[in-house]
């Protein structure tokens, strides 16, 4: 047995002479003594008990090429045993918020789907549902909850058509939560509703700059009310948008969500992220607010900063795992509101990253999306690969102008994982 090549360890900061091991294949967290790692180090002699457990973790492998093999063919072995076809489905690209930083703005507009091509939807996701697979479609926007009508047909459709086919459908929803009220949860959720993914962008004269209605009106109590009414009958993701600018006055909101009577017990998550540059690589206001490249020192910061003032206040937040980007997911569709499909929502206007359509099905991406940009040794070397796996194209396709290389995550993950590692373990490294 040797020990795997994806392997990070930092000394405890509270235990002298003791390490934290992360086996970044499966984002497993050990702590261990010095003595026993050095025996790990050298090969040296390990109770079976010892092994076994090191083993299963994904710390010890038969063979450290073997194991590179393995993540070189680790899609093509999803792909091939997955048994769920997931659709990004676009009803609408209307909006009733005016958000300056909007990503889709440059394509956004009265763009909505017909019945025709959310027919077409239904039978192509019937027919995957013949073939054995389930079925999760997240309804996106635009303002998907505009298009209510539409999603409330498509998904008794679709679960009525789960049931004869002896599979499941279940679906999420992005909204910015304005329409999201009690009563339309309600008659969502038996149909198949699992989730919601929402946005608040911090406190309220933040989130009602960023996020006005279409008058100019701030959204932020409308929202928030919504919030408080549907949080104990339904999984809630929590997103906000900061810059570099706002982003230290975001702890405010998750103060404003406890005081209103949110229970973080109740929701799923709060995720924050900076604005990212439009769709046609614009930015908002200074350009230098906005997130262009993940190693940019201030966004590096931000993200810690923020995710250690989530889990102070008791909420959940997003787990070290494996991640990949979702090209890589043969059964992973983003449909626009006319039928064409992408395999990011990033990528939507984007003539030159469309894949196919509805009617016509999907074409070979291979070289479009350059699905095999990770597999070389620099990147089949880093410990950090299982957890990047090239990172994001969007992001070299900003940098560059081309998916021309991967989107190396190394310099953000060097000054970055340990205080997340010690984020999970509620651990403060001594000052």
């Amino acid at each position: 047995m040797q020990l795997t090549p994806y392997l990070k360890t930092w000394p405890h900061p509270r235990k002298p002479g003791r390490i934290i091991l992360l086996a970044t294949r499966r984002c497993a967290l050990l702590e261990l003594s010095e003595v026993l790692w050095q025996r790990l180090v050298s090969g040296g002699e390990l109770s079976e008990q010892e092994q076994a457990t090191f083993t299963r973790l994904g710390v010890l492998v038969p063979d450290r090429e073997t194991e590179k093999q393995t993540l070189l063919n680790s899609f093509a072995t999803h792909n091939a045993e997955n048994r769920r076809f997931e659709v990004t489905a676009v009803l609408t690209l209307e909006c009733n918020l005016a958000c300056p930083y909007c990503f889709e703005e440059p394509f956004r507009g009265n763009l909505v789907m017909t019945d025709a091509v959310a027919d077409l939807l239904i039978t192509r996701l019937v027919e995957r549902m013949a073939t054995g697979l389930d079925i999760l479609v997240d309804f996106y926007g635009g303002e998907a909850l505009i298009r209510q009508d539409l999603l409330l047909r498509s998904a008794s459709q679709l679960q009525q058509a789960a049931v004869q086919h002896g599979v499941t459908f279940t679906f999420n929803l992005f909204s910015n939560g304005v329409l999201l009220t009690r009563p339309t949860v309600e008659k969502l959720l038996p149909l198949g509703l699992q989730a919601v993914r929402t946005t608040l962008d911090g406190p309220p004269d933040i989130h009602n700059s960023q996020r006005p209605f279409v008058s100019g009106k701030g959204s932020f109590d409308a929202i928030l009310a919504n919030l408080v009414e549907v949080h104990e009958i339904l999984p809630l993701s929590i997103n906000g948008n900061y810059t570099r600018d706002n982003y230290r006055r975001f702890p405010e909101l998750l103060d404003h969500l406890l005081a209103a009577g949110i229970n973080p017990a109740r929701l799923r998550n709060i995720i924050f992220s900076p604005v990212m540059p439009k769709a046609d690589g614009t930015g908002l206001g200074d350009h230098g607010a906005t997130c262009a490249c993940t190693a940019e020192p201030w966004a590096i910061e931000a993200h810690l900063f923020l995710r250690e003032e989530i889990i102070r206040r008791g909420f959940p937040t997003d787990k070290l795992g494996p991640s990949a980007c979702m090209i890589e997911f043969e059964n992973d569709w983003v449909v626009n509101y006319n039928g064409d499909i992408y395999k990011c929502p990033v990528f939507m206007g984007d003539e030159s990253m469309r894949v196919g359509n509805l009617a016509e099905g999907v074409g070979d991406y291979h070289v479009s999306h350059r699905l095999d940009i990770w597999k070389n040794d620099e990147c089949l070397d880093c410990a950090y690969l299982p957890i990047c796996f090239g990172g994001c194209r969007f992001f070299r396709k900003l940098q560059t102008g081309a998916i021309d290389g991967v989107d190396c995550r190394k310099a953000m993950l060097d000054a970055s994982l340990e205080r997340i590692v010690l984020q999970d373990l509620s651990i403060t490294a001594p000052t």
